[in-house]
């Protein structure tokens, strides 16, 4: 059974087709549509794509939304902006695939013409830092590229719909004592503009997001 690739999706036309394009043998994209107007869904479902419409607004909820529709074994996560290469998704799932780690995070290495403003690095490393002292491991970054195994990761029982989703995964799955692993990945520029790390303002509604993940798993610990 070929391993889903979750894509959450807003408007991102421009990028699907380099995207799709580049899904290696073995993986079978799920596109999450989460409430596009530049045609994104269609683009994808032409391109051969799992096509998943998501009308809740949230990062969280279109990821979630694809796992709920994932039926592979393991699961992998990636951005729809064409900011990581598909081809490189066996970095982060090879090691999940052999036993080897529950769940592992591409650490995004910066190449010629990407785009990651200082604003965004900071935040970033705040919360790496965060999670290195949570976790117990060397993480450097929540690596938007990530893979694990399905089922678990249901168990999990995650409930934020925002930008806290890709936190409040690693949070969990370190309480609940998975191997964690991190490799590097590259990060290109991306088609169009950040919903996130694009503006200060975009930013620091993510960090917001995951501080309340940070206040909500410190509570419940």
């Amino acid at each position: 059974m070929k391993i889903n690739v979750v894509l959450p999706c807003l408007n991102e036309a421009a990028a699907l087709p380099w995207v799709l394009g580049r899904m290696p043998d073995g993986f079978h994209p799920i596109v999450v549509d989460n409430g596009s107007t530049d045609g994104s869904a269609g683009i994808a479902a032409t391109l051969g794509a799992t096509v998943v419409s998501e009308p809740r607004p949230g990062f969280g909820a279109a990821c979630h939304a694809g796992l709920a529709a994932a039926v592979s074994d393991v699961v992998c996560f990636m951005d729809a902006d064409a900011s990581l290469d598909p081809v490189q998704l066996p970095r982060v799932s090879g090691p999940v695939v052999a036993g080897e780690a529950d769940l592992v995070l591409g650490r995004r290495v910066l190449r010629p013409g990407a785009s990651w403003p200082v604003h965004a690095r900071l935040g970033n490393a705040v919360l790496a830092r965060g999670l290195r002292r949570r976790t117990g491991v060397r993480l450097r970054d929540l690596g938007p590229m990530r893979a694990c195994e399905r089922l678990p990761l249901l168990a999990l029982g995650l409930v934020d719909r925002r930008f806290g989703y890709p936190l409040e995964m690693v949070l969990r799955a370190g309480a609940a004592g998975w191997h964690i692993a991190e490799t590097d990945v590259d990060y290109l520029p991306r088609q169009g503009r950040s919903k996130v790390t694009g503006t200060v303002r975009g930013t620091l509604r993510a960090v917001g997001d995951m501080r309340r993940v940070l206040i909500r798993q410190n509570g419940t610990a």
